[in-house]
């Protein structure tokens, strides 16, 4: 099978290539195909994976370009991983709206507006040309952000196209894990939409554990969500809500911890992959080393504005094979595992809603657990969402169906109604600061929004 990985130049590639390299199945990825537009990176990085390879007895083929249709053509299987603007527009998506007071933060309120705003015309490219060059292959979104772009993306290709995120699947590998329970064995009651969802059940034989530690004054303390929420939260919602809630429930500490960090995490990432790939021309056989060095630089700062010093439990061995890194890279492979090979596997995915949450549209993109077999990715049912949790679907899924007609359309208004209607700007007047500040400071978002 081809796989084709679209953003190949970019820091996660090593955890996607050791995924496959550890794939003994039948049939496996064997023709990997890297696409960037940064010709250096693309060299950088097939270094570092030329590296990892070694030892192991079949590697797939490994190719890099520059060119996308090449990329594309054949490809039984896309990932598609790009960040238009590069660190330098997350970086503004993160300053604009702190410097307005506001959450600045890459995918959870207006940050990810901005983001998505520059990259829904890119992902939609991508999709009309994977209709053409490679028909039948499945597309696995990675790009934040994941439902908004994913949703975006289903308008040209159905179902064929997935969204990925690691989050709500890991949470329920750790709850599961701190039970003492085998993490495949059990069934996740998950509903949302990306980075706004919560688990409400976890069964094991058809059994919710989850009240089993909601009410273990041992064992809940050391579930990372406790300190995001704190015990008697979690208590009071009777489930552990996705870590990025912490931005919802907890929004004014989150935004005064941003405002007063030396660094955002856009910065940290900047300046911690300008230093990597500076240095990895003259790295030569340290160049595999050079980049898990970096890779665990840039671990340690993921959402520390939320967690204070809550470090998640540490991992013996280098970081490409660390589950809580792999993330991303694990599930999606483990999809094309299970598609490919037929061999039923369970995970929370961004995927056409269908029937699954009644209260919203058919076509729009939900996070909740699916099987994935031969036949693709298939929602399992979930029990309805409360008015809470439902209110903020809604609202939400309305502010992402405005930004994509935005994207699309060029329309400065729509993008403002956007931001507004935003729960967490809720301000006509600060929106339209926001717009102002985005097309001023990110070239691709003036570009979508001047048309």
């Amino acid at each position: 099978m081809k796989l084709a990985v679209l953003g190949g130049g970019g820091f996660r590639t090593p955890f996607v290539w050791q995924a496959l390299l550890r794939d003994d199945g039948d049939p496996r990825v064997d023709h990997v195909v890297l696409h960037d537009t940064d010709p250096a990176r693309l060299a950088g990085m097939r270094t570092v994976l030329d590296q990892l390879a070694r030892g192991f007895a079949r590697p797939p083929a490994l190719e890099t370009t520059t060119d996308l249709d090449t990329a594309l053509r054949g490809a039984d299987v896309v990932f598609s991983a790009v960040r238009v603007g590069g660190l330098a527009g997350r970086v503004a998506d993160e300053r604009v709206a702190l410097d307005l007071g506001v959450l600045g933060q890459e995918t959870t309120g207006p940050g990810g507006l901005a983001y998505a705003l520059r990259t829904v015309p890119v992902a939609v490219d991508v999709a009309h040309r994977v209709r053409e060059l490679a028909p039948r292959a499945l597309v696995l979104n990675f790009t934040n952000p994941a439902g908004l772009v994913t949703e975006a993306m289903q308008a040209v290709l159905g179902e064929r196209v997935v969204g990925i995120c690691d989050t709500p699947s890991g949470l329920g590998r750790r709850v599961a894990r701190l039970l003492g329970h085998d993490p495949d064995a059990v069934e996740l009651d998950y509903v949302g939409l990306n980075h706004l969802g919560w688990l409400r059940r976890v069964l094991v034989d058809g059994r919710d554990v989850l009240p089993g530690l909601l009410d273990d004054d041992a064992l809940l303390p050391r579930l990372e969500e406790t300190a995001l929420f704190g015990a008697d939260w979690l208590r009071t919602l009777r489930c552990v809500p996705n870590e990025y809630l912490y931005y919802w429930y907890r929004g004014a500490e989150a935004v005064r911890k941003l405002r007063e960090a030396p660094r955002t995490r856009g910065e940290d990432l900047l300046a911690t992959q300008r230093d990597f790939f500076t240095a990895l021309p003259a790295a030569g056989e340290r160049a595999a080393d050079l980049w898990r060095a970096a890779a665990l630089a840039r671990h340690a700062t993921y959402m520390a504005e939320a967690k204070d010093g809550h470090a998640a439990e540490g991992h013996d061995g280098p970081p490409e094979t660390d589950p809580d890194q792999q993330g991303y890279a694990g599930v999606a492979l483990a999809a094309v595992a299970a598609v490919a090979r037929d061999e039923p596997a369970r995970a929370v995915l961004n995927v056409r809603n269908g029937g699954t949450v009644a209260a919203l549209p058919e076509d729009a993109v939900v996070e909740v657990p699916v099987v994935l077999d031969a036949r693709g990715a298939t929602p399992v049912a979930v029990s309805p969402p409360d008015l809470h949790q439902l209110g903020l679907m809604a609202q939400v899924k309305a502010v992402e169906r405005l930004t994509i007609e935005a994207a699309l359309t060029g329309e400065r208004e729509t993008a403002v109604q956007a931001f507004a209607t935003h729960p967490l700007v809720r301000d006509l007047a600060t929106a339209r600061a926001l717009v102002d500040g985005y097309v001023e400071r990110i070239p691709e978002v003036a570009a979508v929004l001047r048309r």
